[in-house]
């Protein structure tokens, strides 16, 4: 399961009106890449693929079966501080992440 906090939600809904969106759900992947080798990747979407596993009521949380190997219990929170609002990941499956958090290796 892949989970995200009653902020973070807030804050999507946030950002959709914000950009005129209808609010679905997010899609959550892993990408090689970041200074710790894997990078999260975070982007709105629409519906479910086929082999998708989705998360949650509202907003959903959609994600793919090869980036589901990296993120299964992960936790999606947001955080806002001088330099503004980001996302922050609580991933148990995470050996290693950035000083940034944006990217972890396993």
């Amino acid at each position: 399961m892949i989970e995200m906090t009653e902020a973070c939600a807030t804050y999507l809904e946030t950002v959709a009106a914000r950009d005129e969106r209808d609010l679905v759900g997010i899609r959550v992947m892993v990408r090689g890449g970041g200074c710790s080798g894997l990078s999260y990747d975070i982007d709105f979407e629409t519906a479910a693929r086929d082999t998708d596993h989705v998360f949650g009521d509202h907003p959903k949380i959609f994600c793919d079966p090869k980036s589901y190997k990296f993120l299964e219990g992960m936790v999606i929170d947001v955080t806002s501080g001088m330099i503004g609002t980001g996302f922050v990941f609580r991933n148990p499956n995470a050996d290693k992440t950035c000083g940034c958090g944006s990217s972890f290796s396993v």
